[in-house]
Parts: structure tokens; sequence; C-alpha cells
């Protein structure tokens, strides 16, 4: 620090105060002192502390591989060969990683009247805790690329390397995360079968076609009794460009979890893709469902253009592949998640 030096023969501004005068001071200084340190600390009791980051490095690489595996069955389109096998190949990941794990199966039928035999891939980390998190994200590709403007295009199945395969890459890589260090915290994850199958201009007397796997589950919940803390849907989290704003259903029936999620990804160093920006426009998705239907607190992370009436600019057409896929949105999302788990571990648990 610099400061002004008192010149040669200059008369110091401060009175003489004798002996006396000194001692007084220099009591009433030490009382200060003692007081002050003792109000800092009890400040300090009441304050949440600096941000402790408690999980391992989300490895993002072996998301993306997972993502990957995904696409290169080919479109994962009900009834066909590569949706057999990806079910199959999702299944034995999550057994491999220790989850119990099965398929959830049954019969639905879609806006076209077409019946499909519906995968819903169910794993539980720990099923014996009673404190859990149900983290989802679907698995199917729609079978048509209706948002191109070309008809041609329009009738061609796409990747769907984003949508939503990323979420289910993202998951996957929890799971072997979870496995290798534990949470503390039950965890569920469910890969949705069949949500991508909805009318373009969607309302069949006021029920919406899209989310049948999750509506096949809600209806026929595989655990009675079952109440997570809340349940964390991830649609489209890998695209280019990604950002995350707070969407309207999720602020509606979950505002905590929602803020709480936000704030970890801040906290993480994560603020170019979780905006802290309420959106009012809401989104039917699968977390709709799962609150709705079977009223366990649910949230969102989609990506949304900022006024909330857009996704991501591939949705639904021919540029929905690897190539467009941002690793820097797949870690935000993916280490996001993986902290909160850790976080709830520790408030659960005592770690």
């Amino acid at each position: 620090m610099t400061q002004k030096m008192r010149q040669p023969g200059q008369k110091s501004k401060f009175p003489k105060i004798g002996i006396i005068g000194l001692l007084i001071l220099f009591i009433g200084i030490a009382f200060w002192a003692i007081t002050s340190n003792k109000n800092s600390t009890e400040s300090k009791k009441d304050s949440k502390g600096p941000f402790q980051k408690l999980s391992n490095d989300f490895n993002v690489d072996s998301a993306y591989l997972y993502t990957k595996n995904q696409v290169d069955f080919g479109p994962r389109i009900p009834g066909t060969e590569a949706h057999e096998k990806c079910a199959q190949y999702l299944l034995n990941k999550l057994k491999k990683f220790g989850l119990s794990s099965f398929f959830q199966e049954g019969s639905v039928k879609a806006y076209t009247g077409t019946t499909f035999s519906l995968k819903n891939i169910i794993g539980s980390f720990h099923p014996e805790i009673p404190t859990r998190i149900l983290l989802t994200a679907h698995w199917d590709t729609r079978p048509f690329s209706d948002q191109e403007n070309d008809p041609q295009l329009a009738k061609k199945p796409f990747e769907g390397a984003n949508d939503a395969s990323s979420g289910v890459g993202i998951l996957l890589e929890l799971a072997r995360e979870i496995s290798i260090k534990n949470p503390n915290i039950g965890v569920d994850i469910i890969f949705w079968d069949i949500e991508d199958y909805g009318a373009k201009h969607d309302s069949v007397a006021g029920e919406p076609t899209w989310c049948l796997g999750s509506r096949y589950w809600a209806a026929h919940p595989p655990v009675k009794g079952y109440n997570p803390l809340y349940n964390i849907n991830l649609d489209m989290v890998g695209g280019e460009g990604a950002v995350f704003y707070e969407e309207g259903v999720s602020l509606r029936n979950d505002k905590k979890t929602v803020k709480q999620i936000w704030e970890t990804g801040l906290n993480l160093g994560y603020s170019q893709y979780f905006i802290p920006t309420e959106l009012s426009d809401e989104i039917i998705d699968d977390h709709v469902v799962v609150n709705n239907f079977a009223n366990i607190p649910a949230i969102d992370i989609i990506d949304l253009d900022s006024s909330g009436t857009g996704f991501y600019k591939y949705w639904h057409k021919q540029g929905d592949n690897l190539s467009h896929l941002d690793k820097g949105a797949m870690k935000a999302v993916g280490q996001t998640i993986l902290e909160n788990l850790y976080q709830e571990g520790k408030l659960n648990k005592g770690i």
C-alpha cells in the first residue's frame, strides 16, 4: 500500500493524549478486535461457505462413445431391428455397471393407429436405499424428419444423435461413474421408449400423442409406492450451441430443484450453458407425465431458444447427427447432474 508520508518538521494532525489516554485507546482497540472476530466467526457458521466439488470429473469422451454406439445401430424406430438391438445394448450396459436392470414391456397404440411393442429400460442403483433420485431420457427416434421443408427429406428418418441419444449417453456414463464412487443415495435410470412418435399438430381428444413410454410406466408402475425426491429428464442436451433455460412446467412443478440444478451448473463454471432465465413457455415432454400421472416432482433439461418457442436447430431434421454434437454441452450437463447426486448424498447421508 502507498500512503503520503509526513515531511520533516511538519506537525502531526493528531493531538497529544498522554499515557492514560493511550492505555484507554489500546483497551478499546482490543475489545473491538475480540468482538469483531466473534461476529466474523458466527457469520461464517451461518453462511453456506464456498462451493466444494464432491464428484469425480465427468468423462465426456465416454458419454460421446455411448451416444455414437446408439447412432451406429441406425434410427431406433419402434418395430425395427435397430430398435431391438439398441434396446439390448442399453440393458446390457446398465447391468454391466451394476444396476438391477430389466425391460418393462407392454403394448401401446400410436396416433397412427399402429400398435407397437414397447420397451422401457429401467435400472436401479442400490434399490434398498429409500432416498432416491430418478434420471430419465428417451431412447427411440422419430420415423420421419417432419421439420424439413423439402417433402422428400421430410419422409426420411434421422440419426437422432442429439434427440435423444445424447441424454442416454450421458446417463450411461453417470451409471458408470456411480458404480465407481458411491454417491450414498439411491439412483434410478429409465430410458423411455416411444416418446417421439407423436402427431406433428398434436391433439387427440385433448390427450398428447407423445411420451407413450412414460405414460405406460405411470399407468403400470413396476415398483409399488415408488416415491423419489424428484425426476430430472434429459432431452436434446448435446447439440452445438446448446443453452438451457429454466423451462415453464419444471418451474411450476418443482422450482426448488430447477434452481438447485442451475445453481450447481453455475458453481461448476457452466454459465455458458445453464442460463438462470425463467421461461413461461411450457414444453410437453416426459417430465409432464411423471409429474401429472405419477405425482413425482419432475424437471426437464432441454435445449430451447430464448423465447421458449423453438428447439435445437436440427430438431426433427436430417442434420441431427454426430457432426452437430457439442461435447462441451454434454460435459456441462453430465458434470452438473453427477455433482448434484453427491451433494444430495451428502445432505441425506452426512458424508
